[in-house]
């Protein structure tokens, strides 16, 4: 199983494919002082395999690494995420 984890800036979203299918989708919106997180899917029939734990680890791992943070996450999913991972509060606003 090929996964490929992407940040497509032009569209304001992370995606991710396996074997070359769109998966799961983190779209947001960067405001020069920080990225507000507001929609996150995985296609149904992908779903309950841990693909949006996977893509928002891989987006927050990306704009902490760029220094584009903080996060506002108006997302549920994102905020949930947040909440299991304390370790990285110091990146949400």
């Amino acid at each position: 199983m090929a996964t490929d984890l992407r940040h497509e800036p032009d569209a304001h979203r992370y995606t991710m494919f396996v074997d070359g299918e769109l998966v799961s989708v983190a779209e947001y919106l960067d405001h020069g002082r920080g990225i507000v997180f507001h929609h996150t899917v995985t296609i149904p029939k992908h779903r309950g395999n841990g693909y949006a734990d996977r893509l928002i680890t891989f987006a927050m791992d990306d704009v902490e690494r760029r220094g584009a943070g903080p996060v506002s996450p108006t997302c549920w999913y994102v905020a949930e995420w947040f909440d299991r991972h304390p370790e990285r509060a110091g990146l949400r606003a």
